[in-house]
């Protein structure tokens, strides 16, 4: 829906600049602003291999059974995203523990092309989180919270208000037994107690130590709150927000980058023997 897609772009924006990107110290952007990234996926797709695709975790979920029915471009996706990152000469790439793997494919594409042609690319290295590496559905502690979750009990959404949060977090499993532990053996409570320690910046072992002999009602009440409490500055940014004024931050965004994409793009073309 070409109408969603807008409204989307404009909301995840929104996301990034009340959650702390400041557009004088970082350039953000939308990616079909930059046509090079098209242009190098395009030419990194001549180097990468399907049996390495086929590899990729996210599109062996996201396709299910129905692989041959999956349309090209979920397949080729982590090559753009090589492109996104390698077109800058990225050093570290902040991701969740499900995304290493595509880091890893943008090192292995980079570092075929050098071979190939000569030192172009700087190899990047993913940058990850303790506790926030791979946060959990709370309806199944099981699978990756996401929005695209068949139940919107799975996610809590930035843009969720204060009684929505409390609800979902009232309704999220949880382990057997009564006692508050952070252990891998326990996924929700393991799932709730990073969420917390993501929110709180308090380390998950004296999250543990503070609901010593209290129960599941009383971690969770607090839980929300704490939650409520960490998206409420963000909330109130975004409502700040107005969409005009973050289309002019991603179109002077772009232009930022666009000399960078520039020259490193017409530095692949030399290398692989394109005429001007």
């Amino acid at each position: 829906d070409p109408e969603k897609l807008r409204k989307n772009i404009i909301e995840l924006a929104k996301v990034y600049l009340a959650s702390g990107i400041d557009p004088e110290k970082s350039m953000i952007f939308i990616q079909s602003h930059v046509q090079e990234h098209a242009e190098l996926a395009w030419i990194l797709n001549t180097i990468a291999r399907i049996s390495e695709m086929k590899k990729m975790t996210q599109f062996k979920d996201k396709s299910g059974k129905d692989e041959e029915n999956i349309g090209v471009g979920l397949f080729d996706y982590p090559v753009l995203m090589a492109a996104d990152i390698l077109l800058y000469d990225t050093e570290k790439v902040p991701v969740g523990e499900d995304q290493v793997q595509h880091v890893e494919l943008t090192r292995t594409l980079g570092k075929r092309f050098n071979n190939k042609f000569g030192e172009t690319f700087f190899l990047p290295e993913p940058y990850l989180t303790k506790e926030g590496t791979r946060i959990m559905g709370l309806d199944d502690p099981t699978k990756k919270m996401s929005k695209s979750a068949g139940s919107e009990y799975n996610y809590i959404a930035i843009t969720d208000d204060a009684e929505t949060i409390r609800k979902k977090i009232k309704k999220a499993v949880t382990d057997s037994g009564s006692e508050i532990r952070y252990e891998e053996e326990k996924p929700a409570l393991y799932n709730l107690i990073n969420i917390y320690s993501t929110f709180s910046d308090k380390d998950p072992k004296e999250i543990e130590k503070m609901y010593e002999n209290k129960n599941y009602a009383d971690f969770k009440n607090d839980l929300a709150e704490v939650i409520i409490e960490g998206l409420k500055p963000i909330q109130e940014k975004m409502k700040s927000l107005s969409d005009e004024e973050v289309l002019e931050i991603l179109r002077k965004g772009a232009e930022k980058v666009r000399p960078i994409a520039q020259k490193k793009m017409k530095e692949v073309k030399e290398k692989i023997g394109f005429i001007f």
